[in-house]
């Protein structure tokens, strides 16, 4: 004899699963797509905006415009993977193709093969993983820029970081409360 659960025991069973790195991007993909609300992002001359998205499967999203000449300065997103797309513009991301320790560390000397380049005009994108060290610019002398993000799970913090030539160093450690 087989017993059926129940169907609320089943929808109780029922989890939603964790958005990947391809699943982020490809939210991206669709809302930088969105036209109607990229063009309602409202752009200042001088300093970054931002508004809070609502991002697939619990993930946290942003639309963030850059004006010309800003930037994010050397950042991680702790152990949040991500994704963001350039939807207006032109972005350049400088990253590094190295893992870092996670903790214990305020100053790390880099070998002279860790850095990359990466220019992401509009309709690029990339996805990334825990710990991913990178800083994204908007070079540009007079144009704006504006991009889609999204992290997963939701940001925990971001450790920023100064560069000298090969010497990171950690300098500060924002949670949630300092950005939303």
């Amino acid at each position: 004899m087989s017993v059926s659960p129940s169907p609320s025991s089943v929808s109780a069973s029922v989890v939603a699963a964790a958005p990947t790195q391809a699943d982020l991007l490809d939210f991206v993909r669709r809302t930088a797509a969105d036209t109607e609300l990229i063009s309602s992002l409202p752009l200042d001359p001088e300093g970054r905006t931002w508004v809070r998205l609502e991002g697939p499967a619990g993930s946290e999203a942003w639309l963030i415009g850059w004006p010309p000449g800003s930037g994010t300065g050397w950042h991680d997103h702790a152990d949040s993977v991500g994704a963001f797309l350039t939807a207006a513009g032109e972005l350049k991301e400088n990253s590094l193709a190295a893992r870092l320790p996670t903790d214990g560390w305020k100053t790390l000397e880099l070998s002279e093969d860790v850095d990359r380049e990466r220019r992401l005009p509009a309709g690029r994108g990339r996805s990334f993983g825990h710990h991913h060290v990178h800083e994204v610019l908007n070079e540009s002398p007079d144009h704006h820029a504006i991009s889609v993000h999204a992290y997963y799970p939701p940001l925990p913090r971001i450790r920023r970081y100064s560069r000298t030539g090969p010497v990171l160093r950690l300098e500060q450690v924002e949670r949630p409360e300092d950005w939303q």
